[in-house]
């Protein structure tokens, strides 16, 4: 039966960078291309001109979003969006127009830290005044980021999965804050894991008479891995960890990095999850050292 085990380990391994290339095409992410062109639907110039102006009320809604924004599949609507801002603030345009895109720019992925690089770079080029009058607008758009929500918004562009909800369920059994993502429910059932930095679950064993045991892929940022008794391992997008089962063992962030990683779970007989002591602040620092 290990013999099995092994050989499905060994075919997913060499699938894997396969099936990582098909999801990354085909997830509607505005931080990257798409497979094919995104449908945006645009309803403001009808709304505002289409009994006075009909004609450019249509150019504005089905050629410039419904054409030209739609194609994802020739640059990502981020791109899109700073392009877009860059323009309006050189030519001096300021009003609700620049309002609508700042907003639709901090929707596509575009972060506090971010805007604020860009319009500094624009003032240079464009003009001061008008970069101060950006920079007004950029402030209300951005009010409610902190640097701590940028880097949680700069590492889901990285992930080429979601980070899912709040991984309330298991939160007693985590140091830290951790998120949950299914990512298959069927056949091959399999979660994307993602921990703040600092982030750690328990010491923990994945208990079975027969087979069993976990399978963890490095997805984006870095984290560690540890078996009790050996040094840690660190886990970088890519890494493959084979977590034998009635082995304990805990894998979280770094220190000073978001990580995601996929977990699958192994089938085997009579299995389970035994959680166990946390990883103290004493030993995570030691980590890496």
């Amino acid at each position: 039966m290990m013999s099995i085990f092994a050989g499905m380990k060994k075919i997913f391994v060499t699938l894997l960078p396969i099936f990582f290339s098909s999801i990354m095409a085909s997830t509607q992410n505005p931080t990257r291309l798409t497979a094919g062109p995104t449908e945006i639907t645009q309803t403001a110039g009808q709304q505002a001109l289409g009994n006075f102006a009909p004609k450019f009320a249509e150019l504005n809604d089905d050629v410039l979003f419904g054409q030209v924004w739609s194609r994802t599949d020739r640059l990502a609507l981020r791109d899109r969006s700073i392009v877009t801002v860059t323009a309006l603030v050189s030519s001096g345009i300021t009003d609700s127009s620049l309002t609508y895109h700042l907003q639709e720019a901090r929707k596509n992925g575009v972060t506090r830290t971010e805007i604020a690089e860009i319009l500094t770079q624009v003032a240079f080029y464009a003009g001061w005044p008008k970069a101060w009058a950006a920079f007004r607008q950029a402030l209300e758009v951005w009010k409610d980021d902190t640097e701590v929500s940028d880097a949680k918004e700069k590492f889901m562009q990285e992930s080429i999965f979601p980070i899912g909800e709040p991984n309330d369920a298991y939160a007693k059994y985590f140091i830290g804050q951790s998120y949950l993502a299914p990512v298959s429910t069927e056949q091959l059932k399999f979660f994307n894991v993602t921990f703040e930095p600092g982030c750690r679950n328990n010491w923990h064993i994945h208990h079975a008479t027969k087979g069993g045991g976990q399978l963890l892929v490095g997805v984006a940022g870095r984290g560690w891995y540890q078996e009790e008794g050996k040094e840690p391992v660190a886990i970088t997008p890519g890494t493959v960890i084979h977590i034998p089962a009635n082995v304990k063992h805990w894998h979280g962030a770094a220190a000073d990095s978001w990580f995601s990683h996929l977990a699958f779970e192994l089938e085997g007989e009579n299995t389970s999850n035994e959680w166990l002591e946390p990883v103290t602040d004493a030993a995570y620092a030691e980590v890496g050292k």
